[in-house]
């Protein structure tokens, strides 16, 4: 078979793998069409929509910029780069692009949304920098919790304050109460979800702020021993997918002070019920404060939550912005890693680009002092990198932070005396993925992720003996209501 015949056969199996929602698959076929013949635009148009599926956005730039190359006029390419800019919040990027894609394709209703939505974002995002205060006080200021009223017509059980104060100043939550949180206030609270209800808001507010509290006082690197009688459940992310959440549970177990858990960042954005994932979680927190675990993913951040839908559904759910506020000073809060065992070091993106970083860099590492993570450094690096087959280091596929290879997880093991990294961020088909000789997991909790990806999900437990033991499981039905139903109205029609 002559080669461009055989690239085009290729394609065609490329094609029939994403219709199919197997990304990865789709991936490799066109990856095989253009190794037969680079020079055909289509080709890589279509493997950088593979790749915006898998959240790719580095490699979809690319693929598109080559597109562009072959052909200036290619209006498929300039739409997957922009798309794929916008999901990496490279909004003045994406905005020159959705100008081109306008420019050449005027009847384009759909292209002309997404660039007045672009040019709003790269408007607003401008505006809160220009007022952006250094230090600013929390947003609990002024909320007076204690003088709220539970709605009238909340009929579920009460949320009961605890006698003393939460006592973290530095944390802004001085002179807040706690809570006493009980297993039949959280048991209602899942049951109050799962029928459509809400908390109150007044519950929602002492919740956050509880959580803020504890977790703020933890160490940047939570460090936990599994005694004889335990065991540790360790999940990934999560993405307000509610359902499958409490599939999680009832599968592996409900948490106890003998059944840790640890979820391992993302719980938020995407799915539409992330204010009850975070809800849950933190709830848990609470009544398991020494059992229970969370760690920051790249998604507990502002700039994430604003596009991907966590704002939109705070403000849609509980009608105040203050509700999101609190949450993201929770986020900021967050440890960024767990050590289990001193086998296993879990954080939510990966290792680093310096061979020099140990542990004990991670737990001198004083997070307060930076609530987003920026563009750089380890917090950064920390929530946002990705595992590579190939030795060394590379350029993100995301187009954010790096890849890191096989031998880099070797030294950084056998630096720091482990057996493994458990890290999660990336969508996995079989739910989790061993990788570099076995020294890097990956474990995905979010099943038919964003209701259009074939994936399964997965856990992970670990029990005294400290070896690693894998569930995977399929996604659960949930009420019609679409992932993304929150999000900035622009990506909902790119995703």
């Amino acid at each position: 078979m002559p080669a461009a015949e055989e690239a085009v056969a290729l394609k065609d199996k490329g094609n029939k793998a994403f219709k199919e929602h197997d990304w990865p698959t789709a991936i490799e076929f066109y990856t095989l069409a253009i190794e037969a013949n680079d020079k055909e635009p289509s080709f890589y148009t279509n493997r950088a929509q593979a790749n915006i599926k898998t959240e790719a956005y580095g490699y979809a730039v690319a693929d598109a910029s080559k597109a562009i190359e072959l052909d200036s006029g290619n209006v498929k390419a300039y739409y997957r780069r922009a798309v794929a800019n916008t999901a990496i919040l490279k909004h003045s990027e994406a905005l020159r692009d959705w100008k081109v894609v306008i420019k050449k394709n005027p009847n384009d209703k759909n292209a002309r949304i997404q660039f007045e939505q672009c040019d709003k974002v790269v408007k607003r995002d401008a505006f809160l920098k220009a007022i952006e205060v250094a230090d600013a006080p929390s947003a609990a200021e002024g909320l007076h919790i204690q003088d709220m009223k539970v709605e009238s017509d909340y009929d579920g059980v009460k949320l009961e304050e605890a006698d003393t104060e939460l006592d973290q100043e530095a944390a802004g939550t001085k002179g807040v109460k706690g809570v006493k949180m009980t297993k039949e206030f959280v048991e209602d609270m899942i049951q109050r979800f799962k029928d459509g209800k809400k908390l109150s808001r007044k519950y929602v507010f002492q919740i956050v702020l509880a959580v803020k509290a504890l977790v703020y006082a933890e160490p940047t690197m939570c460090e936990v021993d599994i005694p004889q009688g335990s065991k540790i459940t360790v999940c990934g992310d999560t993405h307000g997918q509610f359902f499958d959440l409490c599939n999680i549970f009832k599968l592996a177990g409900e948490p106890s002070e003998t059944h840790h858990y640890l979820f391992n960042g993302d719980f938020v954005d995407r799915g539409s019920w992330s204010t009850e994932v975070c809800l849950t979680l933190y709830a848990y927190k609470l009544l398991y404060p020494n059992s229970f675990w969370l760690n920051r993913g790249n998604h507990e951040t502002d700039d994430m939550n604003r596009m991907y839908g966590f704002e939109g559904e705070c403000k849609a759910k509980y009608t105040s912005d203050k509700v999101f506020k609190l949450f993201s000073e929770s986020f900021s809060a967050l440890p960024l890693a767990t050590l289990i065992g001193r086998k296993y070091f879990v954080l939510h993106g990966g290792l680093f680009s310096s061979d020099d970083i140990t542990l004990d860099d991670v737990r001198k590492l004083n997070r307060h002092k930076q609530r987003q993570p920026g563009q750089s450094g380890l917090m950064m690096e920390m929530l946002w990198t990705d595992p590579q087959t190939t030795p060394g280091r590379g350029p993100s596929k995301r187009g954010v932070g790096l890849q890191f290879g096989p031998d880099v997880t070797k030294r950084f093991c056998e630096r720091n005396g482990l057996e493994a990294v458990i890290r999660s961020h990336e969508v996995r088909m079989d739910g989790y993925e061993v990788e570099h000789d076995g020294r890097c997991i990956t474990v995905f909790s979010a099943p038919k992720y964003c209701d259009s990806t074939e994936n399964k999900g997965a856990f992970i437990n670990i029990g005294p003996e400290y070896k690693l033991n894998y569930t995977q499981f399929d996604a659960v039905p949930h009420p019609d209501i679409k992932p993304m139903a929150y999000a900035n109205q622009g990506l909902m029609g790119l995703m």
